[in-house]
């Protein structure tokens, strides 16, 4: 490691969509989708530092399902931000993952791994890349690491890469509950019934927890169907936040991941710590959600 470079942090938000509606697929086999999502202060952590040789490690709840070669989206997006500055520019460097989302459950957590590498590395060799750059490069990673890259409240189009912030979003509390369960988001889009879908109504001028809960009320999760058919512990799992007191309920992404919308933060961590207690082989997490304004460094 070269003398005076310190290790440096950051988090990489969980990415939670409060709605999602499938309104067609192109030709390539891409599905079209529209989107609001919203990014949580609770997620992995990623940290870097210079090196004599490029390292990847992971540590972390969910540690035994990451890949650590050349598969996983973290080092695919070392290795793309090196092909694009060029050698001289990107010296060696270890990664380390702390892995505290589960995998392959609806919450970005890949995708979020990319997008903080890509801003993180950027900043270490001290790249002179501007946000359009890096989500090019995020979005040859995958269709969802351009809106881990914004990290703030937006609403997602086309395959999820056409991006509209929205500004003057609140922060509300959240509570994030997985079964236990990890599903395939292919094999969740092969199995809808219904690919051409209505879009999303227009948001509210107000927004305030009220109006967005009644707002999410006239929407949908397009895929949750097809999803707590693959993975009927999806059902359980909404069952039990509304139980808690949720707000609101709905799945996120494709699955199996759920969330309950409350008004706090605080009347969330008392739904997670009951949730917990009932269910302890669950994730369960009480956080917030980062607001259009929000530092993104932050973590509950």
């Amino acid at each position: 490691m070269e003398s005076g470079i310190t290790v440096r942090a950051w988090h990489a938000h969980a990415k939670i969509n409060l709605a999602l509606h499938v309104t067609g697929r192109r030709a390539d086999g891409y599905h079209m989708i529209e989107s609001l999502a919203v990014f949580t202060r609770f997620g992995d952590r990623i940290e870097i530092e210079l090196a004599d040789t490029d390292r990847f490690s992971a540590s972390g709840r969910y540690v035994s399902a990451v890949p650590l070669d050349d598969s996983n989206l973290a080092v695919k997006a070392r290795d793309a931000l090196r092909k694009q500055a060029g050698p001289a520019q990107t010296p060696p460097v270890a990664i380390r993952l702390e892995k505290n989302l589960p995998v392959a459950s609806g919450v970005g957590g890949g995708s979020s791994d990319a997008a903080t590498v890509l801003r993180g590395l950027a900043e270490i060799w001290r790249l002179d890349l501007d946000d359009a750059e890096l989500a090019r490069i995020g979005l040859s990673l995958g269709a969802d690491v351009p809106m881990c890259l914004a990290a703030k409240p937006l609403i997602a189009l086309g395959i999820g890469e056409e991006l509209s912030a929205v500004p003057g979003f609140p922060a509300f509390g959240l509570v994030l509950v997985n079964p236990g369960t990890a599903v395939s988001t292919a094999e969740v889009f092969n199995a809808l019934s219904d690919r051409h879908n209505e879009g999303l109504p227009p948001l509210p001028r107000d927004l305030d927890f009220h109006s967005i809960r009644n707002w999410l009320e006239i929407t949908r999760n397009d895929l949750e169907p097809a999803a707590r058919a693959i993975q009927p512990a999806i059902g359980k799992a909404l069952s039990v936040l509304n139980k808690a007191g949720a707000g609101f309920t709905r799945m996120s992404g494709s699955g199996a991941t759920c969330f309950g919308l409350f008004e706090t933060g605080n009347v969330a961590k008392r739904a997670a710590v009951d949730i917990r207690s009932r269910h302890p082989d669950w994730f369960v997490a009480a956080t917030r959600t980062m607001t259009s304004e929000a530092d993104t460094h932050g973590q509950d």
